[in-house]
């Protein structure tokens, strides 16, 4: 079952990499919106498919996780296809906010339908194995996509958004193969709205996410402006980051045993991204370009590791404290963190790094320290809360019995 999610996450994630390379460029060169028009759709976007992928979760739940995957790994494919009809930018955003949703939603009933094909136990290193699988297609997307920017035709975008068109249906189809799991009529309608304890676990975790527009935004500009590093090396390092997470994400995953281990590896993914923006910046020091490229790459591979670590204890954390019957729209609530880092963390990053320099970089690696090290005693509100609610439900039953 899980080789056949995998399957399905690599399909799509393909489809990813390549969007993700040539789309910017599409838009802007193609549509021909501003690159200020462009930001603020894909903002606008991500905001409604936070919120969607709560609404669409809890869907998953009353129609069975594997349906709704299916129905939105299709819904997203259309939109991608639609989007090569679009010029206007109204039509552009509301496009973009119907492709947020399905994705949002898509990751919602994707990790619901993990949940009810493993057990506890399986479940974090199940999601390692479909994160390697799923770096490793967006690695080969992304191949695509720089095939496609070296012939900079719009019939070489084109295909690009085709092949994420193709790729989305093919994974459809693969979890179409897959059997349903339990459908449950919860009663509670979006009990996780209510669910303050899981909310904070959330919003801590948002904030680890601020990595994602650190590798994606912010090292490259950092490279250009503030160091001698050549400037190829900004895809270098994400070509680093997709390599180890492929290679070393199921070794970390495994040492994740439950929610005690799950957040201290988050604490300690914190100490990691500390150091690792430690290093990013001494590299606005005077060093040669070599001397720089090093200090870069050591300062990555911190990074991906912390990120890593985050993942596995993530991974755990969310699963574990979401009732059995509402994983749906608990995960597209606690997935609502990385819509969170990518609408906050560019302006805010750009501010902070870009602006104030190695000591914006000391700042951020605090707020990573302080963010992990919160992990703990927000796991143990909700673990208290779950068991609370627990040991009720137990009184309940034994009265009416």
């Amino acid at each position: 079952m899980t080789r056949r999610l995998a399957g399905a996450q690599l399909s799509n994630s393909i489809g990813d990499g390549g969007f993700i390379v040539v789309s910017a460029l599409y838009f802007t060169q193609v549509v021909g919106l501003s690159a200020t028009r462009v930001g603020l759709a894909l903002t606008l976007a991500w905001g409604v498919g936070a919120v969607a992928g709560v609404a669409l979760g809890h869907l998953a739940d009353r129609w069975g996780p594997r349906t709704t995957a299916v129905v939105l790994a299709g819904a997203t494919a259309a939109s991608i296809g639609v989007l090569l009809l679009t010029r206007g930018f109204i039509a552009f955003v509301l496009v973009m906010c119907v492709y947020a949703s399905c994705q949002s939603g898509l990751q919602a009933a994707r990790q619901a339908l993990l949940a009810g094909l493993t057990t506890p136990l399986e479940r974090t290193r199940a999601r390692a194995r479909i994160q390697s699988t799923a770096n490793a297609g967006i690695a080969i997307g992304a191949a695509a996509g720089g095939v496609a920017l070296h012939i900079g035709t719009e019939a070489a975008y084109t295909a690009v958004f085709v092949l994420d068109v193709v790729s989305f249906l093919v994974a459809a189809a693969i979890l179409a193969t897959l059997p349903e799991t339990v459908m449950t009529k919860a009663a509670g309608r979006f009990d996780v709205l209510k669910d303050r304890p899981y909310a904070l676990v959330t919003l801590v975790n948002a904030v680890m996410l601020l990595y994602m527009p650190l590798l994606s935004l912010i090292i490259p500009l950092w490279i250009v402006q503030r160091t001698a590093a050549p400037t190829w090396l900004a895809a270098a390092l994400l070509v680093l980051n997709t390599a180890a997470v492929v290679l070393f994400q199921v070794r970390i995953a495994g040492r994740v045993t439950g929610l005690g281990s799950a957040s201290k590896l988050v604490a300690n993914a914190g100490l990691v991204m500390l150091a690792s923006c430690v290093v990013f910046a001494v590299t606005a020091a005077s060093f040669g370009a070599w001397s720089a490229a090093v200090l870069l790459v050591v300062a990555a591979a911190l990074q991906v590791l912390g990120e890593m670590m985050l993942a596995s204890g993530a991974w755990e954390i969310g699963f574990a404290l979401a009732p059995a019957d509402r994983q749906g729209q608990y995960q597209g609530f606690f997935a609502t963190g990385t819509a969170v880092a990518r609408m906050v963390g560019p302006a805010l990053l750009t501010t902070v790094v870009l602006g104030w320099g190695a000591v914006g970089w000391l700042l951020v690696g605090g707020l990573f320290v302080v963010a992990g090290y919160a992990m703990g005693p927000a796991v143990r509100w909700a673990r208290e809360k779950n068991s609370t609610s627990s040991g009720a439900m137990t009184e309940d039953l034994t009265t009416c019995v």
